[in-house]
């Protein structure tokens, strides 16, 4: 069912469920979450029955802001470097998820089986008022992956949590997500920050916040902690995508011609094509909106049946950085 996410009702009966070990998906400003009581290793276990993820395969747990959410830090994270404080006075709530040194004996089964766990506080309105009802009922922080089937399309609206799962899944509706890719994630485990994930927060920015620079995970003595969307081919819709550049795209147009069908196309620079069958979206020219229109432009094209999805090459660019992340895992599924 999806339930009003302005409505103080729909957010009580979520908390309800989230407390009895139930699973409720949730919207943040990234994606739509599947959330979990994160400090029940077997409400957690329910995650990973339903998306059909590996349980060795970490999520973040989204923690409400403020008194709250200082509280919920302290329960599931040891003291934070200064970078990692940085980071957080920086950018919560907001699109920036930090992976830290876990407190034993709490969120295992959330964190992967590591001594580490990812942490995010997100600025959706709905969320924070979730995340904030939760922790005044005994519920510290929420597991959240993204609410699709593990390796596909991440949603953004109610409606696509809902075409993914049915009724039987309790959906929070907070609209569609404003920022639309998932969140930034930084690696503060091993002294130094680490980017482990790119998303609209750009490496820049990271770096003028924490005073330090990134540093290349693989000349650090140890290895990176394994992280949420950090696997090789992930992102993938049901049709075969390719990147190509728009010189190869407009080729292949002229190669096919008339006869091309069941091809879905998604670039910035506007092409010639000969069919009536081929499914054109334009591709905006900024990176901030293309990231907002990504997935669900994606289901669009999932959704019209077509066979191959080819799309424009975006900008080697910081800005672009997490909108090409995506793009890229996708192209290899």
């Amino acid at each position: 069912m999806i339930l009003d996410g302005r409505s103080l009702e729909a957010i009580a009966e979520a908390v309800r469920v989230l407390r009895a070990g139930g699973l409720v998906a949730f919207p943040t400003e990234t994606v739509y979450g599947l959330g979990a009581d994160a400090s029940s290793d077997a409400a957690v276990a329910a995650i990973f029955k339903a998306k059909g993820r590996p349980a060795d395969h970490p999520l973040i747990v989204h923690v409400a802001a403020g008194i709250k959410g200082t509280e919920s830090l302290s329960r599931f994270a040891q003291p934070l470097p200064l970078f990692a404080q940085k980071l957080i006075q920086a950018f919560w709530p907001g699109p920036l998820t930090l992976i830290v040194t876990r407190q034993p004996g709490v969120g295992a089964a959330a964190a992967g089986g590591q001594d580490t766990i990812g942490l995010r506080c997100p600025s959706h309105p709905v969320a924070q008022a979730l995340l904030e009802a939760c922790a005044e009922q005994g519920v510290p922080g929420v597991a959240g992956p993204s609410a699709n089937r593990f390796g596909r399309v991440s949603p953004t609206t109610a409606q696509h949590v809902h075409d993914e799962f049915g009724d039987a899944l309790m959906v929070v509706d907070g609209g569609a997500c404003e920022v639309g890719i998932e969140s930034t994630i930084v690696d503060c485990s091993r002294g130094a920050p680490v980017l482990l994930r790119p998303g609209v927060i750009t490496r820049a920015q990271i770096e003028a916040a924490a005073g330090e620079k990134l540093r290349d995970h693989e000349l650090l003595d140890t290895p990176a902690p394994r992280a949420s969307g950090t696997l090789e081919a992930h992102y993938a819709p049901n049709a075969k995508l390719r990147l190509m550049d728009a010189k190869a795209l407009q080729a292949g147009l002229d190669v096919l011609g008339a006869n091309a069908a069941h091809i879905a196309i998604w670039s910035r620079t506007a092409l010639r094509c000969r069919s009536q069958r081929v499914l054109e979206r334009r591709m905006p020219d900024d990176a901030v909106t293309s990231a907002q229109q990504l997935f669900a432009v994606l289901r669009e094209f999932d959704a019209q049946g077509v066979k191959l999805i080819w799309v424009e090459t975006p900008p080697d660019t910081p800005e672009w950085e997490g909108v090409r992340d995506r793009l890229q895992r996708a192209s290899v599924a």
